[in-house]
């Protein structure tokens, strides 16, 4: 009677741990949006005689034609006695919100080449583009305003942290308008072009050229719920100490724009790849 032996096993080979998930994808969206700055940097900037140095001289060239204008018009401005600083106080941050709002709106349109890139994605677009804009244009305010207290010579107490805020505000309110936005111009592309034509009153009706106390109570009903003016308001307080804007709502900018934010993230979850494929 002959037995069979079983089968020797072959020798186990070591296990071979995969690498983990997270532990690959450590720092990709950092690095992809640091690449997507750098890429809008040299295309916005390095394409153009003089580069960033445009960034500063466009605010400044605005707030010393509105201020020149308005000085041939009236003798002083509604709050001190510089029309540099009360128009640079009101129009930068503005600038602000418009230039975070605008680019954050098309920055799935401007790198739609890069998000068929499983690496890309449509929040990195955003969030590159935010952080860009937020980065550049609170440096060029930073500028602009220490040359402007600088060549008036004043001696204004300043409150730091209600001029912060409001630039935070302004940062806030873009990225929610813009988000919001980046979903409409991408489901209905004659969205941007309706968006351009309703908002060409912005730059008036966002207390820039004026104070909200010295206009009738009707305007102050409807004007009260554009953030801007509450913005511009706050942002005031902090080079004027004089100066109380009792109307303004830090809380009511606050829901604004976490309201448009969160909408804004909720439709692109479910709709980028519908416009993506477009």
């Amino acid at each position: 009677m002959t037995t069979t032996r079983p089968a020797a096993r072959p020798p186990a080979l070591p296990l071979v741990q995969r690498p983990a998930a997270g532990r690959a994808r450590r720092f990709a969206s950092l690095r992809t949006m640091a690449a997507l700055v750098l890429r809008e940097m040299s295309t916005r900037y390095g394409r153009t005689p003089g580069g960033y140095l445009w960034a500063v001289l466009e605010p400044l060239a605005a707030i010393l034609f509105l201020s020149v204008g308005f000085s041939l018009v009236i003798r002083t401005p509604s709050l001190g006695t510089s029309f540099l600083l009360f128009y640079a106080t009101g129009f930068l941050p503005f600038d602000l919100y418009n230039s975070i709002a605008n680019t954050t709106a098309r920055a799935v349109k401007f790198s739609k080449p890069l998000l068929k890139f499983p690496a890309v994605t449509w929040l990195d677009a955003v969030l590159a583009r935010f952080l860009l804009n937020s980065l550049t244009s609170t440096l060029v305010a930073l500028l602009l305003l220490t040359g402007i207290l600088t060549v008036i010579d004043s001696r204004a107490v300043l409150d730091l942290p209600s001029a912060v805020l409001a630039m935070a505000l302004a940062m806030g309110l873009g990225l929610g308008v813009g988000t919001f936005n980046c979903v409409l111009m991408g489901l209905y592309p004659l969205w941007e072009t309706a968006w351009s034509i309703i908002t060409r009153p912005l730059f008036l009706a966002s207390g820039v050229l004026f104070l909200y106390d010295d206009l009738p109570p009707l305007a102050q009903d409807i004007l009260w719920y554009n953030p801007l003016m509450h913005i511009t308001g706050l942002m005031r307080t902090g080079f004027y100490p004089s100066y109380t804007a009792s109307y303004v709502s830090v809380t009511f900018v606050l829901l604004t724009s976490l309201i448009l934010l969160g909408l804004g993230l909720v439709l692109m979850g479910r709709y980028h790849r519908d416009i993506l494929n477009r």
